[in-house]
């Protein structure tokens, strides 16, 4: 399989999208569209899913793309949605690193997902590789998204983002087992309801979900 054949070609189109949309995820400045932003990404990642399921002819992949589309893609962004009207937050994005000095990071880091993944993963498939390379760019960068963002929401999508990462991966790679994605799946759930939680209570104690005023209760305690 190479560069030219449809299954290549549309392989790294999907995977290159979700990755440009974990850059979407770093440059907005909004909660409502860093939101939608990751809605894209989880739809992009189903589609790259259901793409594997036929190109790998296997078929228990479909329903990874069917979790992964209706989790991240509806459930999870909904979710979201609805706490940030219900919490009333600001509807701003506040990040501890600028925004152009994220994206300058985010590219160097896929730079290093490159130059680690490549020449690790010597003498695999092209496509296997490759694809590896651009699931171990959304990890790295829904890390980032976690580390220069302040808002508790935002932090949360940048591990849910990572995640994607991980999903990508493990369905660029022919043969994993069914097991392991369904347990990614319930993992995703799982997370999300943690999330709300966490939400929550960082919303009663502090009045806010800004991360940053923990710091002035360091020590406190009820």
């Amino acid at each position: 399989m190479r560069f030219g054949q449809l299954t290549y070609d549309l392989s790294h189109l999907l995977g290159g999208a979700v990755l440009l949309l974990s850059f979407v995820l770093l440059y907005q400045r909004r909660i409502g569209a860093v939101i939608n932003a990751f809605a894209t990404q989880g739809t992009l990642l189903a589609l790259a899913a259901a793409w594997a399921a036929h190109a790998q002819g296997a078929p228990g992949l479909y329903l990874t793309a069917l979790l992964a589309l209706a989790v991240k893609g509806v459930l999870i962004p909904l979710a979201l949605h609805r706490l940030v009207r219900e919490l009333n937050l600001h509807r701003s994005v506040e990040t501890a690193l600028g925004i152009g000095l994220s994206m300058t990071a985010g590219v160097a880091l896929v730079g290093l997902s490159i130059l680690v993944t490549l020449p690790a993963t010597e003498g695999v498939r092209a496509l296997a590789r490759e694809n590896l390379a651009l699931a171990m760019s959304v990890v790295l960068l829904g890390m980032l998204m976690m580390i220069t963002r302040r808002n508790a929401i935002s932090q949360v999508i940048g591990l849910l983002s990572l995640e994607n990462g991980l999903i990508l991966a493990a369905v660029g790679v022919a043969g994993m087992p069914l097991v392991v994605e369904l347990s990614t799946a319930a993992l995703v759930l799982m997370l999300a309801i943690v999330a709300g939680v966490f939400a929550f209570q960082i919303r009663e104690r502090f009045d806010t979900l800004d991360t940053g005023s923990l710091e002035e209760h360091r020590g406190e305690r009820r």
